[in-house]
């Protein structure tokens, strides 16, 4: 995948788990929080023996599963 497609890939997965999981997060907080995602979800499912496409839209779940982690992680350790 190109490095535009990741950028999008981090914008729509950091979006979406704000959404999930409610807060405020700017574009780049955003991109950030969906980059993350994208990596802790590349190093946790394949290890709990699940694993999605490796199309388009299974990089959005799988990022954005990956964020969702990650923020709710993050967000306990900052007690937010």
């Amino acid at each position: 995948m190109g490095i535009i497609a990741w950028i999008v890939v981090g914008l729509v997965a950091g979006w979406l788990a704000n959404v999930i999981l409610g807060g405020r997060g700017g574009l780049l907080v955003n991109l950030a929080v969906g980059l993350v995602g994208a990596i802790v979800a590349g190093a946790i499912l394949p290890r709990l023996g699940i694993f999605i496409a490796g199309d388009f839209i299974g990089s959005i779940i799988s990022a954005t599963i990956g964020a969702v982690i990650f923020l709710f992680i993050w967000r306990a350790i900052r007690g937010a």
